[in-house]
């Protein structure tokens, strides 16, 4: 019956699929864009771009039954698309319709977040360190990262969590801070796990410490992560160096591992930050039939959109924009917001995958803002994006610089 089912629906939906494959024959050009394929009832079931979308658009009809393209297909009454500029525009707008609509296959499907793991506090009471593999769609809060491999993330925050003693328990658990007034305290509270007692958390479910000294400690971890405080790392050595002035060489080598785990997780938002950091320039990119665009980018987030200038009065318009977007303050830490996540990634992702188009940019306008004071060749937008493309690639670090260290405010 089940068989029977199936076979009468792909019958009943072969007519429809023939009625869009003509469609798409007849009307759609093989040039940028984006498209949307519609269930009966008006549900956009799935966003899709091409820089050549007709053929895009055919390839789903020669899919096999299995495949994916078919099984969204198969979902689809009608098609729908529109055409833009560059190849560029068609992701950036593929990546704002799939946050404005979130389509059940885009979501299902996707893949690109989760090669990264982002670290994220939590909010509430007692907030904690979380290692996430992307922002959740109802989330207004900062993230750290990405960062790749997320075993070796948690590994990281573990030890960071170990050393500034912050909670690792569940969400939901509640907490009592010593500062906390009660009207009743008939028993004595008992930790939820063995952290406390090994000294490796301030306890706040136990009302061991107040809610400004676990908030002293969250802000030391946001300094790590933000790459302007090495207090944890600096923690650590000094107990490793300590446990080998007393010979006791087996917990030495346990501190020095974890050093190491520490030092990998902030070598890396350092080199993320300094790559980040490096994407603040004007890009112009061609568009068909003489639709060029120009996009200004702050800190891997394009910040304002316009026609590429071609008269006088349009050159002014850009470098007033320009000077406007680059001359704001910013924070310049590793923090992302949460509606920003994507759009980093497709930046960062777009220029290490055509690095050639880094010789179309233009960093003038962004001389001396964040990492860039320190990259910026002269004028030369050659030299410029061979040094972003090498920041991007892993191949250009740099440590931020360091705030005076208190490691002896730190339980040991």
């Amino acid at each position: 019956m089940r068989t029977l089912s199936r076979l009468k629906l792909f019958q009943a939906s072969t007519g429809q699929l023939d009625a869009m494959r003509a469609d798409v024959r007849a009307r759609c050009e093989d040039r940028p864009g984006v498209y949307r394929m519609l269930a009966p009832d008006g549900e956009i079931v799935y966003v899709g771009k091409s820089k050549r979308i007709r053929t895009r658009l055919m390839s789903y009809f020669r899919c096999g039954p299995d495949e994916k393209g078919a099984r969204i297909i198969r979902e689809a009454e009608r098609l729908e698309w529109d055409y833009t500029p560059s190849e560029f525009s068609a992701l950036l707008e593929e990546l704002r319709l799939i946050k404005r609509w979130r389509p059940r296959f885009n979501v299902q499907m996707k893949r690109d977040a989760r090669h990264f793991a982002f670290i994220k506090v939590t909010r509430g009471a007692a907030p904690k360190l979380a290692v996430v593999r992307g922002a959740g769609a109802d989330d207004s809060g900062f993230y750290y990262g990405p960062f790749r491999s997320a075993q070796r993330v948690e590994d990281a925050v573990r030890e960071l969590n170990d050393v500034l003693g912050l909670r690792d328990c569940a969400l939901d658990r509640r907490m009592h801070f010593a500062d906390q007034p009660e009207l009743f305290q008939l028993m004595p509270r008992t930790p939820g796990c063995i952290r406390y007692e090994v000294q490796k958390c301030l306890g706040p479910c136990v009302a061991a410490c107040t809610a400004g000294e676990y908030d002293e400690r969250l802000q030391l971890a946001r300094a790590f992560l933000d790459g302007v405080d090495d207090l944890p790392i600096e923690a650590l050595r000094c107990d490793m160096e300590q446990a080998a002035e007393r010979l006791e060489f087996e917990r030495a080598a346990a501190l020095r591992d974890k050093l190491r785990r520490l030092e990998g997780l902030r070598e890396q938002f350092l080199h993320f930050r300094f790559a980040v950091e490096s994407l603040s320039f004007v890009y112009t990119v061609p568009g068909h039939a003489g639709e060029d665009r120009t996009y200004v980018i702050r800190r891997g987030r394009i910040r304002a959109e316009m026609a590429a200038p071609a008269s006088a009065p349009e050159q002014l318009q850009l470098a007033t924009t320009a000077r406007d977007v680059f001359g704001r303050v910013e924070h310049a830490g590793a923090q992302i917001p949460t509606h920003e996540i994507d759009e980093l990634l497709l930046l960062t992702s777009w220029f290490r995958k055509y690095p050639g188009e880094l010789d179309r940019v233009d960093a003038r306008w962004s001389r001396g803002t964040g990492a860039l004071s320190g990259i910026l060749p002269g004028a030369d937008p050659q030299q410029f994006g061979q040094s972003l493309h090498r920041a991007l690639s892993g191949a250009v670090t740099r440590r931020a610089g360091r705030a005076p260290l208190r490691p002896h405010q730190l339980r040991s």
